[in-house]
């Protein structure tokens, strides 16, 4: 039986991952989170490597507040550059295969056509460039790892986007959200799926390393997923549709950052959704 470490584990993605692992029975899923293993200690990440014997590693943990890296950006790199350096050296050491998620803020924002994985990179907040390092590291002490660049996620677990707009929807009459601000809504069952869908093409001869797109399928600005997202819960709420200069933010966002999954749907035989569809299967949950 394989191994596999999912760190981060207690966030939305880890969390969703847990989910499919009963559906896995050819695998032991070892889920830790900051209370359980230090992934900044090189130390420590080889030694649960070793200890548990594992096979594969899905680096779910990352520093994710945008806003507040432009202020502690020190510690956003420590999270999204060191540790998957350190992780990535240990997997590599190991003989393990790892799979690290990467996000859309690597891009500026100003492609005027779904971004490909090999267009030039140039981000554009502390987020944005701590996770660009920390894909060049992986690639650098890890070559043959998967890298999996994703955006706006969001699930049944934690806070995220769907959850504040439900609670805003509710206590509100009246709410605004950008509409200049371009990408896809991904559901972090969907991604999750699509992981262990890679993990178990290396089971099979098939693990392809390099860097692959994944979102749900369409397109929608901040201001469209809101309107479907009340619309879907039966909220009577009107949203007004405001330009992003007219909603300042700490960190400059991308506005246009929608990915194209061609690379990852025709390598790993991947069926993406609809982001409306699966909007629907995780409101249905919530």
């Amino acid at each position: 039986m394989k191994t596999i470490l999912v760190t981060g584990a207690n966030g939305q993605l880890g969390n969703s991952i847990r989910l499919f692992a009963g559906k896995y029975s050819g695998y032991n899923f070892l889920f830790t989170d900051v209370d359980t293993l230090d992934i900044t200690d090189p130390a420590a990440v080889r030694a649960m490597i070793k200890d548990n014997g594992v096979n594969y590693i899905l680096n779910c943990a990352a520093y994710t507040a945008v806003d507040k890296a432009e202020d502690d950006e020190a510690l956003c790199r420590r999270i999204n550059t060191f540790a998957v350096g350190v992780l990535g050296k240990a997997a590599h050491e190991a003989g393990a295969k790892m799979i690290h998620v990467s996000t859309d803020y690597v891009f500026s924002g100003t492609n005027c056509r779904p971004y490909v994985e090999t267009d030039a990179t140039r981000p554009v907040s502390a987020y944005g460039r701590t996770k660009l390092a920390g894909e060049e590291i992986l690639q650098e002490v890890c070559p043959d790892a998967v890298i999996i660049r994703t955006a706006w996620l969001y699930s049944e677990f934690g806070n995220n986007f769907v959850k504040t707009v439900l609670r805003l929807g509710k206590e509100r009459d009246e709410l605004g959200f950008v509409f200049d601000q371009i990408g896809t809504p991904t559901y972090a069952g969907d991604l999750a799926a699509a992981i262990l869908t890679v993990v178990d093409s290396g089971e099979r001869d098939a693990f392809v390393p390099g860097i692959y797109h994944f979102s749900n399928e369409g397109v929608c600005s901040w201001y469209d997923f809101t309107v479907k997202i009340l619309e879907v819960a039966g909220i009577e709420c009107r949203v007004r549709p405001i330009e992003t200069k007219d909603y300042p933010t700490k960190a400059v966002r991308p506005p246009y950052s929608v990915l194209n999954k061609k690379k990852i749907r025709e390598t790993y035989g991947i069926v993406i959704p609809h982001w409306e569809e699966s909007l629907r299967v995780c409101m249905e949950k919530l």
